[in-house]
């Protein structure tokens, strides 16, 4: 069993976790002779003989042992802050884009631009991601995208086409409905805030811009946001395209949806392709995939998420750390992840390669991801924003009839607002 070090953190008040580095050396004693490497469960089913193949070629490159710690995602952000409160942390981590600002502004990761040759073969929008003072604390690993999934056997049965502006995504719903009565036509998800945010976006609204005070304002309930808004709910309460239940479904429920044959299209991750007709063989040839269409024409912008890895301040291992996390992110390995776990890899050739693909249920997601693809405000406040629920709250009070579009909104934008401009 490999020697684990101890490092001593020190309490930051203004800092999100309230925790720092302290700059200490450690002697031999505390160093680790393997590289301790926390990877998050799930995201690949066969993860073990990727990582054997991983860890083999690392070793033979370095001579360097490497132990992978699998984390479950629920898990992740209470075990990640334990360990750096005890000073018990591994030398590299995979972490959620959402997720990184918060610890390099806490000190806890190694900056790497100083190893990062080409900042732009990344996707831009999760490299910026990591980015906090001009400093680099994470390299885009994987990536994954929100598009709509529908049922192309059943639009073609009825004489639709793919819907390119949001009237004609509304006008093919309500003609559907009436046509596949047992249908939920388009679930509309009350505790998915991925599924609201191209919606604000598309309408002209932003999840929150700094001004030039530094100080952060939300126009979530600006007329364009709520147009957004008021459109995305509406398909729910106006039109009756969705079901009552969705007020509660999550991102898996309404996967789950699709994959039971219950509803004809949803706003659905780039992964879940794979997920569904892994659960249901049935539906094998009878889906496919279109870009989210703009308010008028166009695309609309797309929730692009995903993963980073970084390298953890003061472990004496910031090196051979650096080199693990350059050989997934720099070699066959990096496209090797992608194929097995359903997600893209975060290159913006490899992408690029996607959205050239003949298969109908990539190249629509790699076309998103690459032309509409847009990240949360990339500050350490942001994982309280999405702590707090604050855009799912927002979505179910609407749908509950608890608040009019208008009063939900400026409460959202009010409660982003605080949350951001807290100790600014």
């Amino acid at each position: 069993m490999a020697r684990r070090r101890a490092h001593q953190y020190v309490s930051l008040p203004a800092a999100s976790l309230a925790l720092v580095l302290a700059a200490t050396a450690c002697g031999d004693d505390n160093t680790s002779d393997a590289l301790q490497v926390w990877i998050m469960e799930g995201t690949n089913p066969d993860a073990s003989a990727f990582f054997d193949a991983a860890n083999e070629a690392f070793t033979e490159e370095t001579g360097m042992d490497v132990e992978v710690e699998f984390v479950p995602w629920a898990d992740a952000q209470d075990k990640i802050s334990t360990a750096i409160a005890g000073g018990i942390v591994p030398d590299v981590i995979e972490l959620g884009t959402t997720f990184t600002p918060e610890y390099a502004a806490a000190g806890a990761l190694h900056d790497l631009s100083g190893y990062i040759d080409d900042p732009s073969r990344f996707h831009q929008e999760m490299y910026e991601m990591g980015v906090v003072d001009d400093a680099a604390y994470g390299v885009p690993w994987y990536a994954s995208i929100r598009s709509i999934i529908y049922r192309k056997d059943i639009f073609e049965e009825h004489g639709h086409e793919e819907p390119t502006s949001w009237e004609e995504l509304r006008e093919t719903a309500l003609d559907l409905a009436e046509a596949e009565e047992d249908m939920i036509v388009f679930p509309v998800p009350g505790q998915a805030q991925y599924s609201v945010m191209p919606w604000i976006w598309g309408g002209g609204g932003e999840l929150a811009v700094q001004e030039s005070d530094g100080t952060w304002t939300s126009t979530v309930d600006s007329p364009e946001g709520r147009a957004g808004v008021e459109f995305f709910t509406g398909l729910a309460l106006e039109d009756g395209l969705s079901t009552t239940g969705a007020v509660n479904w999550n991102e898996i429920d309404v996967m789950e949806s699709l994959s039971d044959e219950k509803s004809i299209m949803a706003i659905s991750n780039s992964s879940n392709p794979k997920a569904i007709l892994e659960a249901n063989s049935d539906l094998e040839g009878k889906l496919g995939a279109f870009v989210l269409p703009g308010q008028e024409s166009g695309y609309m912008d797309s929730f692009a998420g995903g993963s980073l890895l970084s390298v953890f301040e003061g472990t004496g291992n910031e090196e051979a750390g650096w080199r693990y996390v350059d050989m997934l992110t720099g070699t066959d390995l990096f496209d090797r992840w992608g194929e097995e776990s359903g997600f893209f890899p975060a290159g913006v050739e490899q992408i690029e390669t996607y959205a050239e693909s003949d298969d109908p249920l990539v190249r629509p997601f790699a076309t998103q991801l690459l032309d509409a693809g847009r990240s949360t405000p990339a500050l350490p406040a942001w994982s309280q924003v999405e702590a707090e629920g604050v855009l799912v709250g927002m979505q179910q009070d609407i749908l509950n009839g608890n608040a009019t579009v208008d009063e939900a909104t400026e409460n959202a934008a009010a409660t982003i607002e605080r949350l951001l401009n807290e100790g600014a």
